[in-house]
């Protein structure tokens, strides 16, 4: 049997009836060894302990086991020879332990993991009595520490939870260890078996739930062909054929929809074990922080015989974010039974409390996420339900649709004192990309969505146009900053024709910067912070008036520019910037961009100057491939090799790119696009030329060298990766330093670019 086969194969089994079916005859299986390798079993007995004792066995899960045995025997260690090689031989994972009943019993009162896995035990073969004394013993520890063993578990999911973060809202999530994933059931019930009644009302809730992730945890299983619990998008899509599912996006929702519920459970039963373990004997005396609202033992409740009217659930979401309190279960549930609705447009009121429950910062969050399990959200905002768990699956997004807009509302909240509304601004967040629930462009969609919801929520016509045009420019900034050259005075006029006033600029500044945040880790950084700021500057500068002089960030520097004047050649590298002065000669560019791939770097950012009198300088903007500090040392050495032609530039980067696409992995959902676009509006001095390609490495490298063959000169280039897509951006000239107008070479260009993306 290989370790590529399962102890049972049985296709037609999935879910929950798999993992039995596969315990039932993994259990037979053994017992069967064990009753040929113990012929005298007196005293000893074979344990499954954890999922395999609970009868439930992934098909590549380990099958952990203890073999248990009174003190009287004394042939032990050849029994265990006996049972465990059989099972490695077989290409089986196997977790085991030999102890005597007291040594295990003394064990699990300091290592929970095996005070847990004891909790559910079956004996495979031998000696009942032995089995039964370790029960005993289990349940004599779980009575007598409780109360340490809960506190133990209390702080084991706490830490599971910030370390591998919510099944519900990654794009790749953990099954088994993430919140709202299979262990916070297995943790409940083990808090249950310490605390009756800890959890017991939730289990029959939460079994459609639990089914949802066993299933798509065996379906992993199988589909991989071994062990394991990360849902990746490589996976994703052939869980869902073998699930039946119409796809990857549809599995993902499901998941979400069944963690979330399981998390939102989980979390409110361990929040009420440690308020019953802080309340004091006396209860407290509620304390008002709102209409007919009062604080009663750490919980925002409604006082009791209020009926909810249509602003009502607006305060209590708004105090109970202020206040950082959750919302009792109760109220919830009154709020939901209630009929009340609020009237449209909304007064003021409402809009106050609405934008001041995403002004209260990252406790929103949570609050949202009360409010949804009861469907209270969409009372307020019915267009909520589309993007309701709606997978972005693609890795530059760290997030579900809806947990991106209450990140991006609550990183927003932090931005305020730079803006005039405050309230527009953690407004138009939350609704920047509602549109990505229903089909076509999102932002369009967007758009028009809000109009409408800005109307039902009572703002202004002026109001409304300003929720609407944040949709509209929410990736202007960004793009422009990360594409365009921004010393460029076109670029700066269209960007300020765009948003026509400094106060919106503000706010579209500060959406820009909220929603990179939110996208996540790749999306933003001081490279990005510093571009979207300058841009932002000279923006400013050129709509009251100013002279664009002030903020340019001039290249080359005075130091470079010395060198040049004395014909210098020079290789310097420090922090993120690499710079080279060298004779300026066909395809310098290019080869500079082949060394620096095969130093291992990527770049982000490059421009490219010529003194005319036979010197050029070129700076890039890089960073590690492999995320450590940058060797300038043998950087430098490789750029200088490649600049006196003694490396072999095209074969090494070749190499390269071979490499690492074998252990590429899929980073969307969406194939990347191949597009070729090539204008002469947006720069006064050039033509700008974007080319989006799947993301490969070396691809710089090549599509410079088929710009060198059109004798063009590069100004500059910014160079992005989305995912795994490449957005990368030249401004080209022809060697007399001007703008490209010929159609013959125009077309020749698209055609040589349009060759590199389509073998890429």
């Amino acid at each position: 049997m290989s370790r590529k086969t399962p102890l049972l194969v049985a296709p037609e089994l999935q879910g929950q009836a798999y993992v039995e079916a596969h315990a039932d005859a993994a259990a037979a299986w053994f017992a069967q060894l064990f009753a040929e390798a113990v012929p005298d079993s007196e005293g000893v007995a074979l344990i499954a302990t954890g999922g395999f004792g609970r009868g439930e066995l992934w098909p590549f899960s380990d099958l952990d086991v203890l073999l248990v045995h009174d003190k009287k025997r004394g042939d032990i260690p050849e029994l265990a020879e006996r049972l465990w090689y059989p099972v490695w031989d077989r290409g089986l994972k196997l977790g085991h332990g030999v102890f005597t009943v007291s040594e295990v019993t003394k064990l699990a009162e300091s290592e929970l993991d095996l005070a847990t896995s004891l909790l559910t035990t079956r004996l495979i073969g031998g000696d009942a009595a032995v089995r039964e004394q370790v029960e005993a013993g289990t349940n004599k520890l779980w009575s007598k520490r409780s109360t340490p063993l809960l506190a133990s578990l209390a702080d084991r999911v706490e830490a599971r939870h910030r370390s591998v973060g919510d099944v519900a809202f990654k794009i790749e999530p953990d099954l088994k260890e993430g919140r709202g994933g299979l262990r916070d059931l297995h943790a409940l019930a083990w808090a249950e078996r310490a605390q009756p009644g800890f959890a017991s009302e939730v289990f029959d809730d939460l079994e459609p739930q639990r089914e949802i992730l066993v299933a798509a945890r065996v379906a992993l299983h199988r589909t991989r062909g071994r062990a394991g619990d990360m849902l990746t998008l490589d996976d994703q899509d052939e869980v869902a054929e073998e699930l039946g599912a119409t796809g990857g996006q549809e599995l993902m929702l499901r998941v979400a929809l069944a963690a979330r519920r399981i998390a939102w459970h989980s979390d409110e039963a361990w929040d009420r074990w440690h308020r019953d373990r802080s309340r004091p004997r006396r209860g407290r005396t509620p304390v008002e922080v709102g209409p007919h609202l009062e604080l009663v033992d750490g919980l925002l409740e409604l006082r009791s015989g209020v009926e909810p009217d249509g602003l009502t659930l607006f305060r209590v979401a708004e105090a109970a974010a202020r206040t950082e309190k959750t919302i009792g279960r109760h109220t919830l549930e009154r709020l939901q039974a209630s009929t009340a609705r609020i009237a449209e447009p909304w007064p003021a009121e409402a809009r106050e409390l609405f934008a001041g429950l995403f002004l209260a910062g990252r406790p929103a969050i949570d609050v949202v996420e009360d409010l949804d399990q009861f469907d209270l959200m969409v009372r307020m905002l019915p267009e909520w339900a589309a993007v309701r768990c709606r997978p972005q699956r693609n890795v530059m997004h760290t997030f579900t649709v809806d947990r991106h807009l209450c990140e991006a509302a609550s990183n927003a909240s932090e931005l305020v004192e730079r803006v005039a509304r405050p309230d527009l601004l953690v407004v138009g967040a939350l609704l920047h990309d509602i549109g990505k629930g229903y089909p076509g462009d999102h932002t369009e969609v967007g758009m028009e969505l809000i109009e409408s919801i800005g109307q039902r929520m009572g703002y202004s016509p002026v109001e409304t146009a300003v929720l609407v045009d944040l949709c509209r420019h929410h990736l202007l900034l960004p793009d422009v900053a990360t594409r365009r050259d921004i010393s460029d005075p076109g670029t700066v006029h269209a960007v300020a024709a765009a948003v026509d006033s400094v106060e919106f600029l503000q706010l579209l500044a500060a959406l820009a910067e909220a929603d990179s945040i939110a996208t996540g880790p790749s999306a933003w950084g001081s490279w990005k912070a510093r571009l979207l700021d300058e841009l932002v500057d000279r923006s400013a500068i050129m709509l009251e008036g100013g002279e664009l002089g002030e903020v340019i960030d001039e290249f080359p520097t005075a130091e470079v520019a010395d060198l040049m004047a004395a014909g210098s050649a020079a290789i310097t590298g420090s922090r993120d910037r690499l710079t080279i002065v060298a004779a300026d000669e066909p395809g310098l560019f290019a080869r500079i961009a082949g060394a620096v791939v095969v130093a291992g770097l990527d770049v982000l950012d490059a421009v490219a100057y010529s003194d005319g009198s036979g010197m050029a300088a070129n700076q890039f903007v890089v960073t590690s491939s492999s995320a450590g500090s940058i060797d300038w040392e043998r950087v430098i050495d490789v750029v200088g090799r490649a600049l006196d032609g003694r490396l072999a530039l095209s074969a090494r980067v070749a190499r390269r790119a071979e490499a690492y696409g074998k252990h590429q992995r899929r980073l969307s959902a969406e194939p990347a696009r191949r597009l070729v676009n090539i204008d002469n509006n947006i720069s006064e001095v050039a033509t700008v030329v974007d080319v989006h390609a799947p993301d490969t490495i070396g691809l710089l490298f090549r599509i410079t060298r088929a710009l060198d063959e059109l004798s063009l000169d590069i100004s500059s280039a910014k160079v992005q990766t989305l995912g795994p897509e490449a957005v990368d951006s030249f401004y080209l000239t022809d060697r007399d330093g001007a703008k490209l107008v010929e159609e013959e070479l125009l077309a020749e260009l698209e055609l040589a670019l349009r060759e590199v993306i389509d073998a890429t």
